[in-house]
């Protein structure tokens, strides 16, 4: 049976207090969960509705306490339903042109060097200076020469020189041709 009556104690920090009924009996004790969840914490002086029941002690209690002008349920969220997204043929477009330059670039970036390219200088081989810029100038032995190369074209193109000593063709053996 609802009866109606004014909080007239309450310890905010425990959580209970006391309902004094509008029919004047003794206090009646009134725990926090009794209260509907999610509304303001009660105050004395504040008038409420409640039933009552018998606790685990034998003690009256109060027991789903109602508030005037307080809902007993919490405020429901209202969701608005989820926007539909459309597609549009301009973004299908700008998607597809950022997939293809992304995929050109990332192919340009990971392309392997050319073989061409690649050098590697070969151990027994002396850089030498082209054919073209050896002239004779005069130089006739092989403590004069820079290069293998350089003496077989004074051996080959100038003459008095003495680069070739045992005859074969071959200029400087013991000093740059070897």
């Amino acid at each position: 049976m609802r009866t109606h009556g004014t909080l007239s104690k309450w310890n905010d920090d425990r959580g209970f207090g006391f309902i004094t009924p509008a029919q004047g009996s003794d206090g009646i004790f009134v725990h926090i969960s009794s209260f509907p969840p999610g509304g303001p914490r009660p105050t004395v002086g504040e008038l409420i509705s409640f039933e009552t029941q018998a606790g685990p002690d034998g003690k009256t209690r109060a027991i789903r306490v109602m508030r005037p002008g307080v809902s007993g349920k919490r405020p429901q969220r209202h969701r608005a339903p989820p926007a539909r997204r459309r597609i549009s043929l301009a973004g299908v477009v700008t998607a597809a042109a950022i997939a293809a330059i992304a995929m050109y670039g990332y192919r340009e970036f990971n392309k392997p060097a050319p073989v061409d390219r690649v050098v590697e200088p070969a151990a027994h081989v002396v850089a030498t200076p082209p054919v073209a810029s050896f002239k004779c100038d005069g130089r006739t032995t092989c403590s004069q020469m820079t290069s293998c190369a350089e003496a077989t074209y004074f051996l080959q193109h100038c003459p008095n020189t003495t680069m070739d000593g045992n005859g074969d063709g071959e200029p400087c053996e013991k000093q740059w041709c070897n």
